[in-house]
């Protein structure tokens, strides 16, 4: 079992790799620079080459049953999913096959609507201490869920 973490912007990185090291997991922190190597064993700092989707496409490469990925981007999700994998966004959130394909038509529309111009902004709301309390329970279920074979 490997936790990918889709490093960048994700502002759980410390809680992720406290719950790796207590269930003896190894971490990979993706990202295309900027971090520094975590003070974990158990964890990996991965530098990807500068691009728009590189560390997306190396986690979906290399995630496979019995994985986790965190991140917030809902298409490397699916990506994720189709391998076989698991992943949960930094609110706790799980994405599964029941719910990625409504995520991604709802991503698309905003898009589409935002490039449109008839709607504004983007982004979500702020985050805070309950998103983080929700993020470490979903990511407990989560390891304690492929732990029972699910």
């Amino acid at each position: 079992m490997t936790l990918f973490i889709d490093a960048d912007a994700c502002p759980v990185k410390d809680e992720a790799i406290k719950v790796a090291e207590r269930h003896r997991t190894s971490v990979k922190l993706v990202c295309d620079g900027g971090l520094r190597r975590p003070q974990s064993q158990w964890a990996e700092l991965v530098i990807v080459p500068e691009g728009a989707d590189a560390a997306d496409d190396w986690i979906a490469e290399h995630i496979g049953p019995g994985d986790i990925c965190i991140t917030g981007d809902i298409p490397l999700a699916d990506r994720c999913l189709k391998a076989g994998g698991k992943a949960i966004d930094h609110r706790g959130t799980e994405f599964d096959a029941h719910s990625i394909g409504s995520k991604l038509a709802m991503r698309d529309l905003m898009t589409d609507l935002r490039s449109a111009g008839t709607m504004e902004g983007g982004g979500g709301k702020p985050f805070g201490p309950r998103d983080r309390s929700n993020f470490l329970n979903g990511l407990e279920r989560l390891f304690q869920d492929l732990k029972r074979g699910r």
